[in-house]
């Protein structure tokens, strides 16, 4: 056989085996446990579920420091034999549900409060249709998206309790719920054990959780448009995390805590008497210990604000989460990490394709672990990728030049996670001279002795993902992936985020290219016209939001088309107007728009006969799917008021109904001290009954 057939046979094998090939529509099985296979073997059985791949001994739990953190007895309880009637998921599930335990796991408990803002991933991650009822058999199935690939991750739901039937680690705030500790126990058998639970970057679960990229701003040197950034996130979905400065994990004087992961959930402009402030709100995992500077609780900064921006936004309960000013944010945390799924964040031109580039490597010592650009007769060795930036109305206005976004992702070496320090990697970006755009082959030693790379200075870093983003003119350029050190042996996923390009590796047939490009529906279209319409009108009046509102299409029945008038309109701006402007910025009319799809799901699910309107028992259900429940009567008078002469309720109207309900609802969280009753003074019950 000839040799070149050899080699080519050789390479194309050793290709295919670094593909992927988990989807989210076909995830691949973790050491081949199919969930369908086991549940219908156990259901044929009449057995439980008895996971021998994460067994209910310590070796699951790990062998170091988390053992000397255990209770003296320790025992696995499913959760039957802890409450009397426990619950997998809850519709209403929120940030508010879960509650770190004994692993110091902040960081994977940020990372999934950021989810539960974003249903559609928190449905990929927590497949639906299992639970304690219907074909029950002790198993239970989750997604986690894993170098590469999403991977279904099964365990049977024996849980480490105390003699007290305590749970040891992930806990929720209500006691039946059980969806939190059984995803932990899939997550720390996809790491290795709960202990490879312990310490790690919001970053990296935030990945796991979505297949996004992640972006990591260093607050010490933070753009002087943070604000705006995070305005941009936050209205394009991102999913944002952050920490504080690294050390032992303890409370400091101001209520924060040191080496601790916080979530971001929620940005908002409020309007002082000596002008605007910018707040971030934040989350702890441990549901308590607040910070304590201004905007806090307690805080007399609140005072500067009117009764209804006060009313909306200020919680006296001690549940972890809270405000504070952009300033003190960058001065407490040392990163924002934003993660998001289509990386059009810095770029103001949002809503465009981007095309998405994936290529899987590996450093191999003695062939392509050729180290950092110091080492110069090795690093001409590591793997080339040549990218091409093209010309197109995508190029950024008076720059010509194309935001492209790079990311490295290592794969750990060993099924332990914290068994697997990360390697220090980096990332160059070459601009290829016209001389050497012909060459085919990995471009040589010389190229990179006079060539210097765009980013001047590869910085390396001990973490699993480093992103770098670009500002490249069309051309033809090379990205050389490197550890810090040569002969230094990994696999690694190089994924490439632009308007439009092309990648293939250099010197050698591509092992794998992804292109894929957002395809647009009307409801992304609209986005994008509502995005650019901001950006002329910065505050919209109501006559504008009638005119936005009405540009979407919120029904599937064709002769019961949606409609609201300046009257609904007047309504929805009364209950999200904070700053009692008579107007709504796009942070405002975002959160409308995120309440609206889900007013949409929900409406549609429970219009059963397809009318474009909800009867009474319709009603009932919609709003109890929002976690609301309520006395009979009170459907009645709902209906009464909201609804037609035959006490039919069309989507405009179900929509003032549950904005009116779900605000209110929270107002009263916000207000009460004990979650029973609030005390108003007399001033304060007439401005109440007037924004109601």
């Amino acid at each position: 056989m000839p040799l070149s057939f050899m080699k080519g046979a050789k390479k194309a094998k050793k290709a295919k085996r670094l593909l992927r090939s988990g989807t989210l529509k076909k995830p691949r099985t973790l050491q081949s446990q199919d969930y369908h296979t086991l549940l219908e073997k156990c259901l044929r059985s009449k057995q439980l579920f008895v996971d021998e791949a994460f067994p209910a001994d310590i070796s699951s739990i790990g062998c170091k420091e988390l053992l000397r953190k255990l209770p003296p007895c320790v025992e696995w309880r499913r959760p039957q034999e802890l409450v009397k009637n426990p619950q997998f998921f809850a519709e209403n599930a929120s940030r508010f549900d879960l509650h770190q335990g004994l692993t110091e796991n902040c960081w994977f408990l940020a990372a999934l409060a950021s989810v539960t803002f974003h249903k559609n991933l928190l449905t990929i991650v927590v497949p639906r249709n299992q639970s304690f009822d219907k074909n029950y058999a002790g198993i239970f199935h989750f997604r986690f998206w894993r170098f590469g690939e999403w991977v279904d991750v099964v365990v049977d739901d024996r849980l480490p309790v105390d003699k007290n039937g305590n749970l040891l680690f992930v806990s929720s705030a209500r006691k039946n719920l059980f969806w939190g500790a059984l995803l932990e126990k899939a997550y720390a058998k996809l790491c290795g054990s709960y202990e490879d639970l312990q310490i790690g970057q919001v970053s990296e679960a935030l990945v796991d959780f979505t297949g996004g990229v992640n972006m990591t701003i260093k607050l010490q040197q933070a753009p002087p448009d943070l604000w705006q950034i995070m305005v941009r996130a936050a209205y394009s979905g991102c999913l944002m995390g952050c920490q504080t400065r690294s050390g032992p994990e303890r409370v400091l004087d101001n209520g924060l805590v040191a080496g601790h992961a916080y979530t971001v959930t929620g940005i908002r402009s409020v309007t002082c008497k000596s002008g605007t402030e910018n707040l971030v709100r934040l989350r702890n995992p441990w549901g308590k210990i607040e910070w304590k500077g201004n905007w806090s609780d307690s805080s007399s900064k609140w005072e500067q604000l009117n009764f209804k921006e006060r009313l909306l936004l200020r919680k006296t309960r001690e549940d972890g989460e809270f405000w504070m000013s952009i300033e003190d944010f960058e001065a407490q945390f040392v990163e924002l990490v934003i993660c998001k799924l289509t990386p059009d964040l810095m770029s103001h031109e949002n809503g465009k394709e981007w095309t998405l580039s994936m290529q899987i490597g590996k450093w191999e010592d003695g062939t392509t672990a050729g180290g950092r650009m110091t080492y110069t007769d090795t690093y001409w060795k590591n793997p080339q990728y040549r990218l091409k930036i093209l010309v197109g109305d995508e190029m950024e206005k008076y720059t010509n030049s194309c935001n492209v976004l790079v990311s490295l992702l290592q794969k750990q070496n060993h099924r332990h996670r914290n068994q697997s320090p990360p390697l220090y990697i980096g990332i160059s970006v070459f601009k290829v001279p016209l001389e050497y755009q012909g060459i085919r082959s990995r471009l040589p030693r010389d190229f990179f002795m006079v060539n210097r790379p765009v980013n001047n200075k590869c910085i390396f870093i001990n973490e699993r993902e480093v992103t770098q983003d670009f500002h490249l003119y069309p051309g033809s350029y090379v990205i050389v992936p490197s550890t810090a050190e040569p002969g230094q042996e990994c696999e690694f996923i190089l994924r490439v985020f632009s308007r439009k390009h092309l990648l293939e590796v250099q010197g050698e047939s591509p092992n794998m290219v992804l292109c894929c490009k957002k395809v647009a529906d009307k409801q992304d279209d609209l986005e994008n016209v509502i995005v650019r319409y901001f950006e002329k009108h910065p505050e919209i009046t109501v006559s504008q939001l009638q005119m936005l509102l009405n540009k979407g299409s919120w029904s599937s029945v064709r002769h019961a088309p949606v409609k609201f008038s300046l009257e609904d309109c007047k309504v929805i701006m009364a209950q999200l107007d904070v700053s009692a402007s008579g107007t709504l910025n796009m942070i405002e009319f975002y959160n409308l728009w995120q309440r609206l799809i889900s007013y949409q799901e929900i409406f549609q699910r429970r219009d059963i006969d397809k009318s474009g309107y909800l009867k009474l028992n319709d009603l009932q259900a919609a709003v109890q799917e929002k976690g609301i429940t309520l006395n009979r009567h009170f459907y009645n008078l709902m209906a009464l008021r909201y609804g037609d002469s035959s006490l039919k309720i069309n989507f405009a109207n179900f929509v003032c109904l549950m904005l009116r309900m779900e605000i209110n609802g929270e107002v009263f969280q916000n207000l009460s001290k004990d979650g029973k009753g609030i005390y108003l003074n007399e001033a304060e019950w007439m401005m109440l009954t007037l924004y109601a």
